[in-house]
């Protein structure tokens, strides 16, 4: 690591140590995670049904900069109204999973007791999750 991230991570795990901080970083990437994995699969599911944005946009009422918004990597704060009328439109559903029991043991647990075990082995599996995200 060169002094620059050895720095953030430091504070990173530093930071995790603080209940309220935890909370709120296990917040952030989950919410940032979820978006992003819904977005790109209404996006996949657009491009293999042939649609265009603009298409997508007359077929749930919307002005054409509402879906290239929601598509763009860099405006993602959807409503769930939004996300389910273009997944409707789409003709797919928004629905909840169970998060796989690795990370019910370490986000959920965490964020039901605002601490963790490890944060520096947390800090590196939600980084890792980043990652492997940005590569796809």
């Amino acid at each position: 690591m060169n002094a620059t991230r050895s720095q953030f991570w430091d504070d990173l795990v530093e930071d995790l140590g603080d209940p309220e901080l935890l909370r709120a970083y296990l917040v952030e990437s989950v919410r940032i995670e979820t978006i992003d994995r819904l977005v790109n699969s209404l996006d996949e599911a657009r491009l293999a049904s042939n649609l265009s944005k603009a298409d997508l946009a007359r077929a749930i009422s919307e002005e054409p900069s509402v879906v290239r918004r929601l598509l763009s990597p860099s405006h993602r704060n959807p409503t769930i109204g939004t996300l389910a009328e273009v997944a409707a439109a789409l003709g797919m559903r928004v629905t909840l999973e169970p998060l796989p029991p690795e990370e019910q043991a370490t986000v959920t647990e965490s964020l039901r007791t605002g601490s963790t075990g490890n944060p520096e082995q947390l800090a590196r599996d939600i980084l890792a999750k980043r990652e492997l995200a940005a590569v796809r």
